[in-house]
């Protein structure tokens, strides 16, 4: 513990001119006392570490002291990747990886580089979950995390609805989509590539850790990317017709999403099926009647639902109780 320490102090030293004690003591998570033991073992350990005194002193390398203990790890290098999502690397274990990657990196820098993970920082940020939602991590994501990294077969349960279900699965890799964990995994038996939320996991057992060799022309983006799109196709099963404004044609992608909006917009074409008042009728791929109702009242005035007649007559009982509300 105190070793790893230790040359954690030398790489600080080294990414930097002059550390205090108490940043020092921040950074390694000790006291301003075990900082100053730590200095002075380096020193007897032939570390050149240097006390400056003084209100602007503090510890510094002298002599151009630089350590050969840079080399990245391969759990550090994978994790150095992913350190634009700090709240990702968090759940899924790999903070502490990320964190002595960074630390390695900035210590190999010429001096007039080492500010640059700062700069960066500073300049960009990754909020991966939605608005107004709490993200919450699913129990069993480092588990599964594990799996992915070191390719183990694993025994899992899954919930559907009221339902469990058992599967033996080898876990390809983890999606974070606004705010939700996915696992791309194959099945066993079967050998399909199927998607689970790991929030539906109930059970993980890697059991005696058997791996198994990965297919070498999986290309996870790629696989996600087709799935995505699939799963936005399959969800829509019911169509209505809508009438819209210019300005329900330009919310539209807003109030349903892009794929059905996409969908119905091109059918028609940029000028097709516009009326005198500049209004075009589009056929809507929806997930059902209920979920149009939600979404397109969104819309208000700027859109007018002409089928199915259900739909359209909920709507009208909707504006009956709108104008009662604000008759005067």
């Amino acid at each position: 513990m105190r070793a790893a320490r230790l040359i954690k102090m030398v790489l600080l030293l080294q990414s930097r001119p002059v550390m205090t004690a108490a940043e020092l003591a921040r950074e390694l998570e000790v006291s301003e006392r075990t900082v100053t033991r730590d200095a002075q073992a380096l020193s007897e350990a032939g570390v050149p570490v240097y006390a400056d005194r003084g209100r602007a002193g503090g510890y510094r390398l002298v002599g151009g002291y630089r350590t050969r203990l840079t080399g990245l790890d391969r759990g550090e290098a994978e994790a150095l990747f992913l350190s634009g999502v700090p709240g990702a690397l968090r759940e899924i274990g790999l903070e502490d990886a990320a964190s002595a990657a960074r630390l390695k990196v900035s210590a190999a820098l010429m001096p007039s580089l080492r500010d640059a993970s700062r700069t960066a920082a500073q300049r960009f940020h990754l909020d991966a979950p939605d608005w107004f939602r709490e993200p919450k991590t699913p129990e069993l994501l480092p588990a599964v995390a594990e799996a992915v990294w070191d390719d183990l077969r694993v025994t899992a349960r899954y919930r559907r609805g009221e339902e469990e279900t058992v599967r033996e699965l080898e876990p390809y890799g983890l999606v974070l989509k606004a705010g939700v964990w996915y696992v791309c995994a194959r099945v066993v038996g079967p050998g399909s590539f199927r998607v689970y939320r790991v929030d539906r996991f109930t059970a993980v057992d890697a059991g005696a850790g058997a791996r198994f060799e990965r297919d070498g022309g999986f290309d996870l983006p790629a696989f996600w990317d087709e799935r995505a799109a699939q799963f936005a196709r399959s969800v829509l099963r019911a169509e209505v017709v809508v009438r819209l404004s210019e300005e329900g044609v330009r919310r539209l992608p807003h109030a349903v999403g892009p794929v059905p909006a996409r969908a119905a917009l091109e059918a028609v074409g940029a000028a097709a099926g516009r009326d005198g008042r500049g209004w075009v009728t589009v056929t809507l791929p929806v997930e059902s009647e209920e979920v149009a109702h939600e979404q397109l009242t969104a819309l208000g005035p700027e859109a007018e639902v002409l089928a199915p007649e259900a739909l359209r007559e909920r709507f009208a009982r909707d504006a009956e109780r709108l104008a009662a509300l604000y008759r005067p």
